[in-house]
């Protein structure tokens, strides 16, 4: 039976395997680069969709570019039985976005059998359960010419600039309370840092983990970004100014959630993964029109969240200083704004607008929080001060209107204005300012 192109390709890298430790397979590395993504990714990257893509785009064929198994059941056309070298995609756990995806050899009644990479951690032969088969595809016309290869120089530098963007935002060490990440340094979870390392959290090494994860090294800390976001949430197929944004998304919602994020921004169905309707969705949008939609999905999922009261400002200021930036990187900015750029702590060569990063002072008068203490005392006191606006509560009114008529004005008047008081407090997201004003007589 004579084996496709990429199969043979894929024959040439069995027994290719993970190397233990800090080190990494130069072989499975060079997976990643074929298929446009960083060379500098390590090996416990899952790499099955990598070993797939490589193999293809060795054969003369155009692959999906991307580390998702599943982008692979929207490459070529569908095959309703089996085939030789068919690329299959599986389900992996529960979760509706991840996958496998390997070159079907065979199948018995139970079973598919399948040459891939990540399987045991090697490029291996192994056999999978049937129910868990989403798909068999084959090369397509679509398919035949291999697509033009990113510019790695320029995405490096992009996310470069991105991740020095992403620490400012993230901060040194914490272990908030309230935060559910646990003890974080520069936006690195205690648990990521572990799972890097492969080792498992548990109480005998925690401490030591801590104080690892406090003098983190600069090195560990970009090959993490660079592996566990920028390459998974596909950032180097976006253009600059929606890489740079979409970035921060991923790092502060996930790769998944940011996905979905911006999907519900362009417009388009909501699966957790960038496709090809994704992205004719964002090429219908012009850039500053689709960041400024991303925005605003950011800023509603931020309000929704449980902890916004404690958090909820910095979130917001996070999204606007991140929106600005990426902005800028599109050559334009928002009507209306400063575009006088200035230094970025953290960042020499990041530039903000001023007017779109520092919030807006407001008057007193329209302050919610203020108005709701008013309200409040003016309840208290209502009694006293009645006839000074009018209002004489005499003993006729009472009696007419209810024995319990102050006291029941008061504790609604005291109501309203402790609930405006909480609202406008757990809202606030401006400065107040001073404002003279004058009054005509």
């Amino acid at each position: 039976m004579q084996q496709p192109a990429w199969l043979a390709a894929a024959w040439a890298e069995l027994g290719q395997r993970e190397v233990a430790g800090s080190a990494d397979n130069a072989r499975i590395r060079a997976f990643f680069r074929d298929v446009g993504q960083p060379a500098s990714l390590h090996d416990e990257v899952a790499w099955c969709a990598a070993f797939v893509g490589a193999c293809l785009e060795r054969a003369g064929l155009a692959s999906t570019r991307s580390l998702m198994a599943r982008s692979y059941l929207r490459w070529g056309a569908n095959l309703d039985q089996g085939r030789f070298g068919a690329i299959a995609v599986l389900s992996r756990g529960s979760d509706p976005v991840a996958g496998h995806v390997g070159f079907l050899l065979g199948e018995t009644d139970k079973h598919v059998v399948l040459l891939g990479g990540n399987q045991g951690d090697a490029v291996s032969v192994a056999a999978f359960p049937k129910a868990r088969l989403l798909g068999l595809r084959w090369p397509s016309e679509a398919t035949a010419e291999p697509v033009e290869k990113p510019d790695t120089p320029g995405s490096e530098a992009l996310f470069a600039r991105a991740l020095a963007h992403v620490l400012e935002m993230e901060g040194g060490y914490s272990d908030d309370p309230f935060d559910p990440g646990g003890p974080t340094n520069l936006g690195i979870t205690l648990k990521t840092y572990a799972e890097w390392k492969r080792v498992a959290l548990t109480d005998a090494n925690r401490a030591t983990l801590k104080a690892e994860l406090k003098r983190i090294s600069p090195e560990a800390v970009r090959d993490i970004y660079l592996a566990r976001y920028w390459t998974p949430a596909n950032c180097a197929e976006l253009a600059a100014p929606l890489a740079f944004f979409h970035f921060d998304a991923a790092v502060n919602h996930g790769v998944v959630g940011a996905m979905r994020l911006l999907q519900r921004a362009v417009g388009t169905d909501v699966d957790g993964e960038i496709g090809p309707n994704t992205r004719a969705a964002i090429a219908r949008l012009a850039i500053e029109d689709a960041l400024q939609r991303y925005a605003e999905v950011r800023r509603a999922r931020y309000r929704a969240l449980p902890h916004f009261w404690r958090f909820g400002r910095g979130w917001l200021a996070r999204v606007d200083k991140t929106l600005a930036r990426a902005l800028v990187l599109d050559g334009g900015a928002p009507s209306g704004a400063d575009t006088t750029p200035t230094a970025a702590k953290g960042a020499d060569d990041m530039t903000e607008s001023a007017a779109q990063t520092q919030p807006t002072a407001k008057w007193w008068g329209q302050s919610v929080t203020i108005w709701g203490a008013l309200i409040t005392g003016l309840s208290t006191v209502l009694p006293a001060l009645g006839p000074a606006f009018g209002i004489d509560i005499t003993s006729d009114l009472v009696r007419e209107a209810g024995e319990g008529i102050v006291e029941t004005v008061q504790a609604v008047g005291g109501l309203v204005g402790t609930l405006m008081t909480i609202y406008g407090r757990v809202r606030a997201s401006q400065p107040l300012a001073q404002r003279s004003v004058q009054l005509k007589l």
